[in-house]
């Protein structure tokens, strides 16, 4: 058996020794358990214990306070910093640079190739145009793009050779190579998924530049989700930063996806959600020692290659590489923040109810990570050279996060009042009984300053409403739509992640569900 052989499981059931199976078993069933036991606890315990359960809602409510007044500090560094980031002249920085002092074999940033990927199922041609648009305007020299769009044999040859026609015909001469793959339906040991299309693609790629005898050092690969509309400066960032961060080859690279392409074309409560993402997008920025990528970013391609590649039979496939490479390199690797924003859709479909739908099953895919826990796990068990300090920070930073995300919610809002229903005579008669609900609902009301945090930061990130002129009324009506926070964060946060931990629980594995992607025709504003 290989040493690292842990390096490439997707279920329990891909582990040869029984003992191990029942193990990493538990371990997918670890974040349900948590979950489910919690709230199990927290329903009897109001009944028969209804003290203990009210110091416990009060000092989880204070410390969700506290949570939120570091979420708002760091979102406004992250804004500051992203903000001077976009001010920078990265190509002219990268012009005073010379050679690569950090061990790459680098005499001159042109030197540097960067290899695209753009995974996609059906979306539609605006979609795949504005991609490709905002690749075409950065700023770095596309004589060294290589980009390749991935389609799905799956959508059909119906879809593909018309999608075909007309970007190739738009594209093909904009980049040093830019071709379009077809990956095959139904291949042994892959799940209809981003990550079989993108490893299908990024092989495909490696042919390539091993056929041009260019270095996989002096290449960067991004991975893109198919609505990813980079800035006009991200490559020329990205470029300095693997030219001069001290382990280029050990390092991913993470923008601040901003879900703003079709922002206005959402319904409020979609807005709402789109805004929260990327605001806790901004705050990882933050906190790079437990940064893990995230949906579209960019790595070394050396380091693609030497773990095999992206695994083709697992959901969470953008937290999985760098757990790929965390195992494969004995702990050294790390991802750095660019604090360089890319632009992605928010949830928007023909109808409201549809809309709704696609929000809780993206909802539910994202928690699906919970399924890494598993993983990583493992790893940090069979690994002995992975320091334990690091090991901790890193499991403790997910598991919390799982656990927060479907169950705080509904301790806050939902069953932090219980003990006040099911307390009983005795307990409804005490001062603490009389005192919870006001306590709760002054400690809640301090922790909507980080609401309000939230507001002002949505006047400075909305973009402008392209079909109307009354831009001030557009923002007051866009912030005031906040007051959904609570209702967003207990069906689109809580359920979709307690939907996607119970199915772990009783091993109703999930697929990948890609985003339907839609855009509405744009008025424009009459002179």
């Amino acid at each position: 058996m290989p040493d690292k052989y842990y390096l490439r499981i997707a279920f329990a059931s891909d582990l040869e020794k029984t003992s191990e199976r029942i193990f990493y078993r538990f371990l997918e069933m670890l974040p349900g358990l948590m979950t489910w036991l919690s709230f199990f606890g927290v329903i009897l315990l109001s009944y028969f214990r209804p003290i203990w359960v009210s110091v416990f809602i009060i000092v989880f409510v204070i410390y969700w306070l506290s949570k939120t007044m570091y979420f708002s500090f760091h979102l406004k560094a992250s804004y500051r910093q992203m903000k001077q980031h976009r001010e920078i002249d990265w190509l002219g920085k990268l012009n005073k640079l010379g050679a690569a002092s950090n061990g790459l074999p680098v005499r001159h940033w042109q030197e540097i190739y960067h290899l695209v990927v753009l995974p996609m199922y059906k979306e539609p041609d605006e979609v795949v145009r504005d991609s490709l648009k905002s690749l075409l305007e950065t700023d770095y020299p596309k004589d060294r793009m290589i980009v390749i769009l991935a389609q799905e044999e799956r959508a059909g040859d119906d879809f593909n050779n018309n999608l075909t026609q007309k970007i190739s015909r738009e594209f093909q001469n904009s980049f040093f190579r830019f071709f379009i793959t077809v990956h095959p339906k139904d291949r042994s040991g892959e799940i209809a998924a981003k990550s079989s299309n993108e490893t299908w693609a990024a092989r495909t790629g490696e042919e390539l530049i091993s056929g041009l005898n260019i270095p996989f050092e002096k290449v960067i690969f991004s991975s893109f989700d198919i609505d990813t509309v980079v800035s006009p400066n991200y490559f020329s960032c990205l470029t300095y930063h693997y030219l001069t961060t001290p382990k280029p080859l050990r390092t991913s690279f993470q923008p601040i996806p901003l879900f703003l392409n079709n922002v206005w074309q959402a319904p409020g409560i979609s807005r709402i959600f789109s805004f929260s993402s990327s605001f806790w997008h901004l705050t990882n920025q933050e906190r790079p020692e437990k940064l893990i990528t995230f949906s579209s970013h960019s790595m070394p391609f050396k380091a693609l290659v030497d773990v095999g590649f992206k695994q083709t039979d697992v959901v969470s496939d953008d937290s999985r590489i760098f757990w790929q490479c965390l195992f494969y390199y004995d702990g050294d690797y790390r991802v750095e923040p660019l604090h360089c924003p890319i632009s992605m859709d928010a949830n928007a479909a023909e109808t409201l109810r549809r809309t709704l739908i696609h929000m809780y099953k993206q909802q539910r895919r994202w928690a699906y990570g919970a399924a890494e826990i598993a993983y990583f796990t493992f790893g940090f068990l069979k690994n002995k050279k992975i320091s334990f300090k690091r090991k901790i920070a890193l499991a403790f930073e997910i598991i919390e996060g799982q656990w927060n995300w479907a169950c705080a919610p509904i301790l806050i809002f939902v069953l932090g009042w219980l003990p006040v229903y099911l307390g009983g005579a005795e307990f409804t008669q005490t001062i603490f009984s009389y005192n919870l609900p006001k306590i709760l609902g002054r400690i809640l009301a301090v922790s909507m300053l980080g609401l309000v945090m939230s507001m002002y930061y949505t006047f400075y990130l909305l973009p402008p409403k392209p079909d109307t002129k009354r831009q001030k009324l557009n923002l007051l009506w866009a912030c005031s739509q906040w007051i959904l926070l609570p209702f967003t964060m207990i069906f689109f946060v809580a359920l979709p992640a307690i939907d996607a931990q119970t199915r772990l629980l009783l091993g109703k594995y999930m697929g990948f569900w890609p985003t339907p992607k839609h855009r509405k025709a744009i008025k424009q504003p009459s002179n």
